[in-house]
């Protein structure tokens, strides 16, 4: 009997195979399996004031994306049509996923939606985002006592 070493990476590349083998066959819509859905890779940095929010949408352009802010709750939404001609004939391997596809953010709160910014260049989507301003802690002044307080807010004065 000849021992085998284990190797514990390739157990990891064999499983990983298997799982996405699983994802990809969950994912594939009915007759077409070239179909599949698909989620735009996301990158979330700081820089400086803004949050900037980056997706690839390679092959999309403004129109294609729809962006809508509810709540504080950002949407980036949209489509990857198929183009290719269907043919009788060859094709070797098609891995590009096309179809809809939806990602959804969660805002700080008190971020300002109207002064999100953004476009589509080279194939990403990039927003910048303004960080909401930090509410700063109110000071409670001590030693006062309650009519003075009272009467501080109303605008008069105890000493009369």
């Amino acid at each position: 009997m000849a021992m085998v070493r284990w190797e514990p990476s390739r157990e990891l590349e064999a499983f990983q195979t298997d799982m996405n083998r699983l994802f990809d066959s969950f994912f594939r819509s009915g007759s077409n399996s070239t179909v599949r859905r698909w989620a735009p890779a996301t990158d979330l940095t700081e820089d400086g004031n803004d949050l900037v929010l980056r997706l690839d949408l390679p092959g999309l352009s403004d129109e294609d994306v729809a962006v809508e802010v509810e709540g504080n709750v950002l949407t980036v939404s949209g489509e990857r049509r198929d183009e290719r001609e269907t043919k009788e004939g060859s094709a070797y391997r098609l891995e590009r996923s096309f179809g809809k596809f939806s990602r959804s953010f969660t805002l700080p709160e008190g971020t300002d939606p109207d002064a999100i910014e953004g476009g589509i260049d080279k194939g990403v989507l990039e927003l910048r985002i303004p960080k909401p301003t930090e509410k700063q802690p109110r000071r409670v002044e001590l030693g006062a006592s309650r009519e003075e307080a009272r009467a501080a807010i109303e605008g008069t004065s105890s000493e009369a």
